[in-house]
């Protein structure tokens, strides 16, 4: 997460009331932005840049908080995004709004706060991607108006297959309503268990190995 930005005005004190104590003025809001036309003009600046990285932008928001704004970006590619690479696009997403800032005026008025991340599991899944991204996970969706929960084996350009109770059922994007990854507790569990229990074999064979060694030197 990277802050930048223009400061915002210090709050002043004032004497007020009988007793005579001094109260901190109101800190000014976040200056009054058109926070959709923000968001477009930001979108218009990073996308380039995100894309010349390899990477798919999947959302851009803006939000107020208090005295300054919010810019939060998320990012994606196909295997995921590592988190150093994340820091580069961050200071490249930066280095683009300053740019910006310096030749067409403030994007955003004021202070705000720069926030670059990837998609957690609650993203909905709307684009082809996000589907090939997913293969292999448990997912609900609307078909034709019908909650359908199944296994996505394949997907490309044009449809998804899933496993709906042992039969693959090829669905076209255009029928089906935003995807839900759903949390499979016990393919964790057992996946860990599998780790625990390769573990456990390592530590076996270097037993036996440093058994054969004692053997070599006792001979």
């Amino acid at each position: 997460m990277t802050q930048r930005g223009r400061a915002g005005a210090r709050p002043g004190t004032r004497r007020s009331g009988a007793r005579g104590r001094d109260t901190a003025e109101p800190r000014p809001a976040a200056p009054r932005v058109d926070l959709a036309a923000a968001r477009a003009r930001v979108r218009a600046v990073i996308e380039p840049v995100v894309a010349a990285a390899g990477y798919d932008l999947e959302d851009v928001s803006v939000s107020r908080a208090g005295r300054r704004h919010v810019l939060r970006v998320l990012v994606d590619a196909d295997g995921g995004i590592a988190l150093d690479d994340v820091a580069v696009i961050s200071r490249e997403i930066s280095a683009a709004l300053d740019a910006a800032d310096e030749a067409e005026g403030e994007l955003l008025a004021g202070e705000y706060q720069l926030e670059v991340g990837s998609p957690g599991v609650d993203r909905p899944l709307t684009a082809p991607r996000h589907w090939r991204r997913n293969v292999g996970r448990l997912v609900a969706v609307t078909v034709a108006g019908r909650a359908v929960t199944g296994r996505v084996s394949a997907a490309d350009d044009a449809r998804v297959v899933m496993d709906v109770d042992g039969t693959a059922r090829e669905l076209p994007y255009d029928q089906l309503g935003p995807g839900r990854v759903q949390i499979e507790f016990k393919r964790m569990a057992e996946a860990e268990f599998e780790d625990t229990d390769d573990d456990v074999l390592d530590h076996d064979d270097d037993d036996d190995d440093d058994d054969e060694d004692g053997e070599s030197d006792q001979r």
